[in-house]
């Protein structure tokens, strides 16, 4: 089951040229993730509160496309193939228009509050 957040590009998310700064779509991918994961049920803030803690291991981005201050853009956050009981991967890509200018495979881990290892919650991420 996919997610969509709608993202607006502010001023402050630009270069000087009104393009959106690359390190800034890593951004509303993280805000993309965090709905994502509240839209399984439970707040982030309460699953970390019970010793949930999700954090990103591995991630692979392609650009292909930069989006333009005052763009509408769509971050769709899904599970992906592949993982463990303690890592799972996601898969994202920023649309604008329809057209997906950025794609990402995101490799999540579950730490308990000690910053270990724990087993995600079954079914979570399916």
């Amino acid at each position: 089951m996919e997610h969509k957040l709608d993202v607006k590009v502010y001023y402050e998310d630009t270069d000087c040229l009104g393009i959106v700064y690359h390190s800034n779509y890593l951004k509303y991918m993280e805000r993309g993730r965090s709905e994502y994961i509240s839209f399984k049920g439970k707040p982030i803030q309460k699953l970390n509160e019970e010793g949930f803690n999700f954090a990103v291991y591995e991630m692979k981005i392609t650009f292909k496309k930069a989006a333009r201050l005052g763009d509408i853009l769509q971050v769709i956050t899904q599970p992906g193939e592949s993982g463990s009981e303690y890592r799972k991967k996601l898969m994202q890509r920023i649309e604008l228009n329809g057209q997906t200018i950025i794609s990402a495979e995101v490799d999540i881990v579950c730490l308990d509050n000690s910053m270990q290892l724990r087993t995600i919650p079954e079914g979570f991420f399916e």
